[in-house]
C-alpha cells in the first residue's frame, strides 16, 4: 500500500478532529478553558488517605483552582516514606469518572437479571431515604427486624462502627457481614494458631537479610506496596530474595530463587524446608531452645524424646517433629511440589544462614484454599523455627495507633424488639458443625461472606431488606452465578457505591457514595514499616455530584427519617455524640461527620495525653499534616522472660501457653469447644469440614493434600488467579489509565484480557497467542484470549482478576448497554468452596480444574 505524506497528514488531521468531537467530556473541567501549565498556577497539597488496597496509605493531593492534578505519598508518613504505588495515581480518574453515580436513582423495571435494563430514574435524596426508611419500618411493624441485612465492602476503619457496628445492633438484626472473608482471612490462621495473633503482619524490610515471598507479590499488592518497592533493592544488596509462586510475578522477576510450586502444595514445601532447618541445626537457639546435651537429635525418620529438649519462647517443637516433620524429607517434598530436591535444600540453607533476619512473607496464595488453615500454619511456623519473630529483619505483629472509641451503645438505645431479634442465627452458616469459622480462636466468630448467597437461596424469605455499601459480590465472589440468582429474588435492595456495578443492576435504590480518598471525611488507622498510623480522609476538592458518605452523613439522614416514622433510637444515639473540645452536639449530617472524625482521632491531637510518636498541635494541625505516626515497634516486644521471684517463665504471646505454639494448644481448645457444642469429636468435626487430619496431627502445622474441583482427565489444567497492581480492589477498571497501563502486570496486555498458557501446553492444544479460547470449570465458563508465556509452569494456567465486567461503565465493559464483558471474570470459573476452619473463601491454591477449548 502506498500513500503520500501530504495525504497522510490530511487523513490523520481529519481523523483527529473527528475523534476529538466524539470524545465524551471526562469531567466538569473539560467544559471550561484549559488551565495553564502546572508550574504557573498556585496550588496546595492536601492530605488524605488512599484506599486502593488494605495498605490504606497516607497520601497528598495537589489541588489547583479546585481541581486535583497530582497525588503523592504523605511526606510525613513513615509507612510509605512519602511515596505512592502505581495504583494510587488512578484515584484522580476515579474521582472524575464520568460514569459515576451522580444522583440517587430508583428502579422502575421490577424484573431483575443479568442484562435486564433496570430502567433507573433519578430521584432526590429525600425520596430515596424515605423509601428505605419505609421498608425498614415495615419490618419492625411486622416484628421481623432480623430480616434486614447489611453487607459492607471497603470501609473506614474507624467510622465503620457508626454503620456496621451500630445499625444492626440498634435496629435488631444479627445479619450483618463484612467482605473480609473473600479477601485474605485464612492467612491470619497461620500466626493465629501458632503465635496468638490473628492479624496481618508487618516486616522489618530495612534489615531483612533473606526475604521469602510466599504466595503473594508485595511489589503489586498485599498491603505494603510503596514500602516494599522502596526496600527491595536493599534486600537484594544485603542478601537473598526467594519467591514461591506458580507464576512469574513482579517479585519473582526480582528474585534470586524462584520456586514455581505446583499449586496447592505449599504445606509440603514448608514441611520439607522445616525438615532441613531442624536436621541441619538452623533453628534459633535463642527463641526455640536447644537439646540438653547440645547434640542435635533431629535425624530423618527418628523420633525424639521430648524431655531431651529445653524450649524457651516456644511450645511443642519436638511434638511437631515427631508428629509431622521427621518423615517430611526434601526428597518427599520434591515429589509433591515438583521443586527439585537440591533447590529445596539450597533455599532452606539460605534461610537458615540468615536466621532471625529471615522473614517469611506469607500471602493469600498459601491459605485461601479449601484446607488453607494448615498450610498457613506450616508456612508461618518457619518464622518460629528461625526465631524471626519480632527481631531485626523479621516478622512483626501490627503496630497500633491510639484511636478513641465512640460512645457506648447503652441499653436505653436498644429496645425489647432489638434485644430479642438481634441475637438470632446468622444466615452465613458460621458455627455449623461443618463450618467452625474459628477466627480469633472462637468457634463461630469468623464471617463466612460468600456463604450468604447460599443462605439466601436456601431460604429466600430470610431477608426482605438488603443494604450494601462499596460492594460488588455479584462480581467479586467466587461462584458468582449464585449471587445473581439470589439477588434476582431479593425483595428490596439498596446499594450505595460510586459506580453502578454488576450488583447495582439488581438494586431498587442506588445511592451515590463519596469517593472516599478525595471526598469523604473519616479517620483511617493502619500500620507498615514498624509504625502504626492514624491518617485523615477529607474532601480535597468540591464534589461534582450529589454524593454522601455512607457511614456518617447517610446514617444521620436515615436516622432522622426513622425518627420521623416512630423509631428514634438510632437518631438518639448519634445525637448523643459530643465534640471532644467544644462539647457541642451534632445538629446535621455534616456536623455529625466532623464530630465523629474528631472523636476517633482526638488522642493524637487534643494534647491531653502525651503520645510516644508524633506530636500534633491540635485538630487544624492534624488536618494539615494528615497523619500521626506511632513510635517504632520494639524488638522482641512479646517475648517472655523468666521471673526470678516465681522461678517461672512468663510468656506474652496470646496463646494458651503464652508461647509460640508448634503444638497448638490454642487450636486444641477451640476445636474441643466446637466439638462439644455439636456433641461430637474433634476428628468428626475435621472430617465433616473436609480436612484430612485426625488425632494429634490436627494440632500441629502439617501437610494436607490439595482438594481439587474437577477430575484431571476432564479438567486437566489448574487455574491460578492473581491480582493486578492497578486493580484498586477491582474498582479501577472503568478508568482509561487502568486499561492503557495494564501491561505493567507481568505477562498482561493493555486493553485486553489474556490467560497465560505455557508454550508446551499451547503446542499440545494447537493454540497460539491471540487465539480466542473458552475456559470451563465445574461451575461455569468464560471466553478470553490466549497468550503463550513461559512464566507459568506446564499444567497450570494463570489469569489476572479484574477484567470481565459487564456493568461497571463504558470503559470496563466491552458494551455496557448490552451487558457484554471485556474478557472474562475469574469468579465465574472459581468454585464456591471454603477453608472452613476460618470461614474464608477458597480462591487460590489451584483448587479449580479447567479445560481449554479454542473458539
Amino acid at each position: 500500500m502506498e500513500i503520500k505524506r501530504r495525504d497522510f497528514l490530511k487523513v490523520t488531521a481529519a481523523a483527529g478532529a473527528v475523534a476529538a468531537i466524539g470524545l465524551p467530556k471526562l469531567n466538569a473541567f473539560a467544559a471550561g478553558q484549559a488551565p495553564a501549565a502546572t508550574g504557573s498556577m498556585k496550588g496546595e497539597w492536601i492530605a488524605s488517605t488512599c484506599q486502593g488496597c488494605t495498605a490504606w496509605c497516607p497520601v497528598e493531593f495537589f489541588v489547583q483552582e479546585g481541581r486535583i492534578d497530582k497525588v503523592r505519598g504523605n511526606q510525613f508518613s513513615k509507612a510509605n516514606g512519602g511515596y505512592v504505588c502505581p495504583s494510587g495515581h488512578l484515584m484522580i480518574p476515579q474521582t472524575y469518572d464520568p460514569d459515576r453515580i451522580k444522583v440517587p436513582m430508583k428502579r422502575t423495571n421490577p424484573q431483575k437479571g443479568r442484562g435486564v435494563d433496570p430502567k433507573f430514574v433519578p430521584i432526590s435524596w429525600d425520596e430515596a431515604l424515605d423509601t428505605l426508611a419505609d421498608k425498614m419500618m415495615e419490618l419492625r411493624k411486622n416484628n421481623e427486624p432480623e430480616k434486614l441485612m447489611y453487607m459492607r465492602g471497603r470501609y473506614s476503619s474507624t467510622s465503620t462502627d457508626l454503620l456496621y457496628g451500630t445499625l444492626p445492633k440498634i435496629f435488631g438484626t444479627p445479619n450483618y457481614y463484612s467482605h473480609s472473608a473473600i479477601c485474605a482471612e485464612a492467612e491470619k490462621m497461620g500466626p493465629g494458631y501458632t503465635q496468638g495473633f490473628f492479624g496481618y503482619r508487618d516486616y522489618d524490610l530495612a534489615k531483612t537479610k533473606c526475604l521469602v515471598v510466599w504466595g503473594c507479590d508485595p511489589l503489586s499488592s498485599n498491603r505494603q506496596v510503596p514500602n516494599a518497592i522502596a526496600k527491595f533493592n536493599g534486600i537484594l544488596d544485603r542478601g537473598t530474595l526467594i519467591a514461591v509462586d506458580p507464576r512469574m510475578s513482579a517479585s519473582v522477576a526480582k528474585a534470586n530463587e524462584w520456586l514455581p510450586i505446583k499449586p496447592g502444595e505449599d504445606g509440603a514445601l514448608a514441611a520439607g524446608i522445616a525438615h532441613v532447618l531442624l536436621t541441619e541445626g538452623f533453628w534459633s537457639k535463642e527463641f526455640v531452645g536447644d537439646f540438653k546435651e547440645g547434640k542435635n537429635l533431629f535425624k530423618a525418620g527418628a523420633t525424639v524424646d521430648e524431655a531431651a529438649f529445653v524450649e524457651k519462647q516456644t511450645h511443642g517443637i519436638v511434638k511437631y517433629w515427631n508428629i509431622e516433620l521427621k518423615d517430611k524429607t526434601p526428597s518427599w517434598a520434591a515429589k509433591k511440589t515438583l521443586i527439585p530436591e537440591e533447590q529445596i535444600i539450597r533455599v532452606a540453607r539460605a534461610m537458615g544462614k540468615a536466621g532471625s533476619a529471615c522473614a517469611v512473607w506469607m500471602g493469600p496464595g498459601v491459605a485461601m484454599t479449601p484446607r488453607g488453615t494448615y498450610a498457613a500454619m506450616a508456612v508461618y511456623a518457619l518464622n518460629g523455627i528461625l526465631g524471626s519473630i519480632e527481631t531485626e529483619g523479621g516478622v512483626f505483629q501490627s503496630s497500633s495507633a491510639p484511636v478513641e472509641k465512640f460512645p457506648e451503645i447503652k441499653k436505653s438505645f436498644i429496645d425489647e424488639m432489638a434485644e430479642h431479634h438481634g441475637h438470632g442465627k446468622k444466615i452465613d452458616g458460621r458455627g455449623a458443625k461443618d463450618m467452625p469459622a474459628m477466627m480469633s480462636a472462637k468457634p463461630g466468630s469468623g464471617v463466612v461472606t460468600n456463604n450468604v448467597a447460599n443462605g439466601l437461596l436456601k431460604n429466600p424469605d430470610a431477608i426482605k431488606v438488603f443494604i450494601s455499601t462499596w460492594s460488588n459480590f455479584v462480581f467479586s465472589a467466587t461462584g458468582t452465578q449464585r449471587w445473581e440468582k439470589a439477588m434476582a429474588k431479593m425483595p428490596f435492595f439498596a446499594h450505595m457505591v460510586t459506580n453502578a456495578s454488576e450488583m447495582s443492576q439488581y438494586a431498587d435504590i442506588i445511592l451515590p457514595a463519596t469517593f472516599a480518598p478525595t471526598e469523604k471525611l473519616s479517620i483511617i488507622g493502619n500500620m507498615a514499616n514498624l509504625h502504626g498510623h492514624i491518617s485523615i480522609q477529607q474532601p480535597v476538592a468540591k464534589p461534582l455530584w450529589q454524593v454522601k458518605s455512607e457511614e456518617t452523613e447517610v446514617m444521620w439522614l436515615l436516622a432522622e427519617k426513622l425518627k420521623s416514622k416512630g423509631f428514634a433510637n438510632l437518631y438518639d444515639y448519634y445525637a448523643s455524640f459530643e465534640d471532644p473540645e467544644t462539647k457541642k452536639k451534632p445538629t446535621n449530617a455534616s456536623e455529625f461527620a466532623e464530630i465523629a472524625a474528631r472523636i476517633s482521632s482526638q488522642k493524637v491531637w487534643n494534647g491531653k495525653e502525651k503520645q510516644k510518636g508524633d506530636q500534633i498541635a491540635g485538630w487544624a494541625d492534624f488536618k494539615k499534616k494528615g497523619i500521626y505516626n506511632s513510635e517504632t515497634y520494639k524488638y522482641k516486644k512479646n517475648w517472655g522472660k523468666d521471673n526470678p521471684e516465681t522461678k517461672k517463665f512468663e510468656g506474652k504471646f496470646k496463646t494458651e501457653t503464652k508461647k509460640f505454639e508448634f503444638y497448638s494448644e490454642t487450636m486444641k481448645k477451640a476445636l474441643g469447644e466446637h466439638a462439644k457444642k455439636h456433641n461430637t469429636t474433634i476428628d468428626d468435626i475435621l472430617k465433616s469440614s473436609g480436612y484430612e487430619a485426625q488425632g494429634e496431627l490436627a494440632f500441629v502445622p502439617h501437610y494436607e493434600s490439595p482438594k481439587r474441583h474437577g477430575s484431571d482427565k476432564e479438567y486437566p489444567f489448574t487455574f491460578i488467579d492473581y491480582k493486578s497492581r492497578l486493580n484498586r480492589e477491582g474498582r479501577s477498571q472503568n478508568t482509561v489509565w487502568y486499561q492503557e497501563f495494564k501491561k505493567v502486570d507481568v505477562g498482561d496486555e493493555s486493553w485486553d484480557d489474556v490467560v497465560k498458557i505455557n508454550p508446551i501446553d499451547g503446542k499440545k492444544l494447537g493454540i497460539k497467542t491471540g487465539d480466542t479460547v473458552r475456559l470451563t470449570s465445574t461451575t461455569g465458563s468464560i471466553v478470553t484470549k490466549a497468550k503463550l508465556w513461559e512464566g507459568v509452569r506446564p499444567g497450570t494456567i494463570a489469569k489476572c482478576y479484574g477484567q470481565g465486567h459487564w456493568a461497571y461503565g463504558r470503559v470496563a465493559a466491552k458494551d455496557y448497554a448490552k451487558a457484554q464483558p471485556r474478557g472474562g471474570n475469574n469468579n465465574e470459573l472459581l468454585v464456591d468452596d471454603y477453608d472452613r476452619l476460618s470461614g474464608a473463601t477458597a480462591r487460590n491454591g489451584g483448587f479449580t480444574g479447567v479445560k481449554i477449548e479454542k473458539v
